[in-house]
């Protein structure tokens, strides 16, 4: 008899456990709730702590508080200089009223598939009336809040708020990518062409130009040196003839001192002469005196 009691009691502990969780349910500070009674919505419950349910006939869907991220698939779009790109943006949501997102939604990822689409389609509306260059520039940010703000309007719709959204990479499609190399490949260096062009053409005219400057320096130069050579001579010869007129006997002296260092300069000069050569007039007696 002790033994069955136990074994009740047992039962009656472990039926009571059960009861207590199939009962009781707690809400985290990160999330929020919807108790539905017999598959209809029976409350919100938005705060954390331990509530109680009836068992059997309640179940609770749970759902983050917390900013979620929403990152949808790239898009191509053809912008207004016919350039095609490859463009993805991101958003940043959290659940603010969880009753209509469950009646909308219900589920994340049902959540992802239609609000990429808003995502995606308020992207490709927006870019469509830029170019890439715009889309590069400053612009980028008024092209973001403009989709931004479309985009929560629709967002409110199932229950959610978009705290952020931006444009993430922005790609020309891999064949496009080529032609727009191989073709900016070609005005680079059709641009290397001409400017070597321009440059050897300027090359060509600064040596033209430094040549003939340089034939009139040098003109100048001789003709300048022409001129002051027979100045000098007409000098020397003036001074010569002044000495001639008043020494003739050291004029001549003179004369002969140079024919002599011009003949006898070097060290090797051979000369035949005769003794009585009017040359050696002054090794002679006379010079003597």
């Amino acid at each position: 008899m002790g033994k069955i009691f136990g074994f009740g009691l047992v039962a009656l502990l472990v039926l009571a456990v059960i009861g207590w969780y199939s009962m009781a349910y707690t809400v985290d500070q990160t999330e929020q709730a919807i108790v539905l009674r017999f598959g209809e919505i029976e409350k919100t419950v938005q705060e954390p702590g331990l509530y109680f349910k009836i068992p059997f006939a309640d179940e609770v869907v749970l759902y983050e508080k917390r900013i979620l991220d929403l990152d949808p698939a790239p898009v191509k779009q053809l912008l207004t200089d016919q350039k095609t790109i490859e463009v993805d943006a991101y958003a940043r949501y959290r659940i603010v009223d969880p009753l209509v997102f469950f009646q909308r939604v219900r589920s994340y990822s049902i959540l992802e598939d239609r609000f990429s689409k808003l995502v995606r389609a308020g992207l490709q509306r927006e870019i469509a009336n830029v170019s890439l260059g715009e889309l590069l520039s400053d612009r980028r940010n008024d092209i973001v809040e403009k989709i931004g703000i479309e985009v929560e309007k629709q967002a409110r719709s199932f229950g959610i708020e978009v705290v952020d959204v931006r444009i993430g990479r922005t790609d020309l499609p891999p064949e496009i990518s080529q032609n727009t190399f191989d073709r900016m490949k070609s005005d680079q260096q059709r641009k290397a062409s001409r400017i070597r062009a321009e440059g050897s053409e300027a090359a060509k005219k600064i040596r033209a130009t430094a040549d003939r400057e340089r034939t009139v320096l040098i003109a100048d130069a001789e003709r300048m040196a022409e001129i002051l050579r027979g100045e000098g001579e007409g000098e020397r010869n003036r001074v010569l003839g002044e000495a001639y007129g008043t020494d003739p006997e050291f004029f001549d002296f003179y004369k002969s001192m140079q024919e002599y260092r011009k003949g006898l300069g070097g060290d090797s000069t051979t000369m035949v002469l005769t003794p009585d050569s009017d040359f050696f007039r002054f090794f002679g007696q006379e010079s003597a005196k």
